[in-house]
């Protein structure tokens, strides 16, 4: 008798647990390859109580029948881990960071909806720091994609000319802390920048700061209680001392959930997000938006950009 279809992510913590006792006999290097690792969940069907605590986390409005603009990549994650925590794949899950995603909503997603989940490592590219995975999401209904996403997980090594000599000065002593951060895109703000391409450039102007937020020690606890994504790097000061950081620090898909919240949406829009630094726990960030773009830095003069993203409406599907 076959078993039927799965209709729910499977749970992240045994694969993340999986991951992190193979993450060790990985060595990322120069022109690592990995083809297949596609997952499908044919019949997904959305938690409501699950989508209304991840609103009110992230602070998107409650109550309405449509899924916030960020929460498939939730739904998706699971399925990422599993092919990335997998033997196959060639980059130590324990050494990937969350450097960017880029996603496109074509029209509103009930959350009574049934949906079609797919998820897949389109390739891995050279970086100038390391290896980059692009991770792509799909969500469809009825056959027609809703909702898509292309994520950046960047594994850090050694690169053809990269100054040995320079890098090992500056990176000694911090390269846990920082290859630990999944989802928060960690010291990557100089690779950011030249991909500026992506992002409207500060050339456009300084964004006016519209909101100066205070987060509490609890932030990456609440986050990981409705994503599921339970890094001690989130958790605890004492967990996030393990991998080098001086604090817990904030999730990156919750840094960008809270000020795509804050910025807005269309209900057919793109939306494209850098993480560029850590956001430490707690603490106070500042929210600047202006012109279809948005950022979170700290507060106080010129703030470290913490988050940097744009959103685009888009014609809608159909």
């Amino acid at each position: 008798m076959t078993a039927p279809a799965p209709s729910a992510p499977p749970a992240l913590g045994p694969l993340l647990a999986r991951g992190a006792l193979l993450s060790p006999f990985k060595r990322p290097r120069p022109g690592a390859v990995f083809s297949g690792g596609r997952l499908t969940l044919p019949r997904l069907r959305v938690d409501p109580a699950r989508s209304a605590a991840y609103e009110r986390v992230c602070g998107f409005p409650t109550g309405a029948d449509a899924l916030p603009v960020t929460y498939p990549h939730v739904l998706g994650f699971p399925l990422a881990v599993r092919i990335m925590s997998g033997r196959a794949f060639p980059l130590p899950l324990l050494g990937l960071v969350h450097t960017s995603i880029s996603l496109t909503r074509h029209r509103s997603l009930p959350v009574t909806g049934t949906y079609e989940l797919l998820v897949h490592v389109d390739r891995l590219a050279p970086h100038r720091r390391g290896t980059e995975a692009v991770v792509v999401t799909g969500l469809r209904q009825d056959g027609e994609t809703v909702w898509e996403s292309e994520s950046t997980y960047l594994a850090r090594h050694r690169t053809p000319g990269r100054d040995a000599g320079r890098e090992t000065g500056r990176e000694t002593g911090r390269e846990t802390g920082r290859e630990t951060g999944r989802e928060t895109g960690q010291e990557t703000g100089q690779d950011a920048g030249q991909e500026a391409g992506r992002v409207a450039s500060s050339a456009a102007g300084p964004l006016p700061v519209v909101d100066e937020w205070r987060l509490g020690a609890d932030v990456g606890r609440r986050y990981g209680s409705v994503s599921g994504d339970r890094n001690p790097i989130h958790l605890s000061p004492l967990t996030a001392r393990l991998f080098g950081f001086p604090r817990a620090i904030a999730h990156g898909m919750w840094t960008a959930a809270r000020c795509l919240a804050a910025h807005g949406a269309p209900d057919a829009a793109r939306v494209h997000v850098d993480f560029r630094a850590p956001v430490l726990l707690p603490g106070t960030v500042a929210f600047a938006a202006g012109g279809g773009r948005f950022e979170l830095r700290g507060t106080g003069g010129e703030g470290r950009v913490h988050v940097r993203g744009r959103v685009e409406p888009v014609t809608p599907a159909g």
